[in-house]
């Protein structure tokens, strides 16, 4: 059967090379920071990483991981409930109550996970998900896993939200979801709005805060601190992997009985290893520090305002944003690889994205900002862009 299979798999591939949309994984060989060194030994400025405030390479992190290895260890060899709960777990898990505003946390081995698990242990098929329709795929495969009814409505459009909530007021308990910051689009759920809708039709609110949480807001607390709706939402999750150190985890943060249950019932939390202690423990330092100060948002948000400033004087096509993501909008798939591969020669990281991950037509180069990019940074990817555009016929 497999070499029937293997013959499937081989011209499929083929089809993909031939359309020059095969994807390659370059490799890294230094440290993620503004500039990283790849295999062919090129010194490169990455414009592509989740890395919003730049603590991937943090050096009070990484002693804050080195402190856990030598007190705590390396490993859990347990899910949480059995024995794979330590004191900095239970830290940690406050702290990120506390930077949110919630009543409780609960820790995951990713984002993904988080929002794997969050819609089954808590919504039956008497029940309602209202979902917008470019949350993120984990949110979806979540959403699958759950008998809950299923309502979907136009990005950010509040219009079809309400018709939504209106149709779904015939189920008992409604969700709306939605991701604070779209990933490939770069705007913002207007949460005010959504809370007001929700308020008025006797609907509970979970907002994925992965690419708004240490971004969005004047101290990166997410679309609730941008929005003035802090403690509205009843449920919020995120990852420790992108502006929180960027290394790995996710975790679920709300009201305390949504956070019971699924400590009770989320497969992924009760069936995955639990965080390693270095992991923990240096997101827990990566939460003192941002309690401290909003110098490395603040920073963040002026190379953001700078960027997209400059990259739309040079005549790009750029999606309104108020995050950190600046998606250049080409349309065609293999011009957006082209691009990115002419980008790589100027020495400038990023990624062309198109169809599956963004809808057929829509092919872009997903730009990320960083609190690490300083502004000769900024000035040679725009000089980098504005060059490879013109060779290209994008901009004059």
């Amino acid at each position: 059967m497999y070499t029937k299979f293997q013959s499937f798999l081989n011209q499929e591939l083929s089809q993909i090379k031939e359309a020059g949309l095969f994807k390659e994984e370059r490799i890294i060989t230094s440290p993620q920071g503004a500039t990283i060194r790849v295999s062919t030994g090129q010194e490169v400025l990455n414009f592509c990483a989740n890395n919003y405030l730049g603590l991937s390479n943090n050096p009070k992190l990484i002693v804050a991981a080195k402190e856990a290895l030598d007190t705590r260890g390396y490993g859990m060899s347990s899910v949480r409930f059995i024995c794979g709960t330590q004191d900095l777990h239970k830290q940690l898990e406050q702290k990120i109550a506390e930077f949110f505003g919630t009543e409780d946390t609960i820790l995951y081995a990713a984002a993904f996970d988080a929002n794997g698990g969050v819609f089954e242990p808590l919504l039956g098929d008497d029940d309602a998900i209202i979902s917008d329709s470019l949350n993120h795929a984990s949110i979806i495969d979540g959403v699958r896993l759950c008998k809950a009814n299923r309502y979907r409505y136009a990005n950010a459009n509040m219009e079809e939200l309400e018709e939504k909530l209106i149709e779904a007021q015939k189920n008992r308990f409604r969700l709306v979801v939605t991701d604070g910051v779209f990933s490939m689009d770069g705007n913002v759920a207007p949460m005010d709005k959504i809370i007001a809708l929700a308020t008025k039709y006797d609907a509970m609110v979970m907002i994925d805060e992965s690419h708004s949480a240490g971004v969005v807001g004047k101290s990166g607390r997410g679309v609730t601190e941008l929005f003035d709706v802090r403690g509205k939402a009843e449920i919020i999750t995120g990852t420790l992997g992108k502006a929180f150190g960027g290394a790995v985890g996710g975790f679920t943060t709300g009201k305390k009985e949504i956070i019971d249950m699924l400590r009770q019932r989320s497969r992924p939390y009760l069936f995955s290893n639990s965080l390693p202690p270095m992991v923990v423990n240096a997101g827990i330092k990566m939460f003192e520090m941002m309690a401290e100060t909003t110098e490395l948002q603040d920073k963040l948000h002026r190379n953001t305002d700078y960027f997209m400033e400059k990259m739309l004087a040079a005549g790009f096509d750029i999606k309104p944003t108020k995050s950190a993501i600046a998606a250049v909008m080409l349309y065609d798939a293999k011009l957006s690889q082209e691009f990115a591969a002419k980008l790589l020669d100027e020495g400038v990281y990023v990624i062309g994205f198109y169809f599956p991950v963004v809808p057929k037509g829509e092919a872009r180069i997903r730009v990320q900002l960083s609190a690490a990019h300083e502004l000769e940074h900024l000035d040679k990817a725009i000089a980098a862009f504005s060059k490879v555009g013109k060779e290209l016929g994008v901009i004059k």
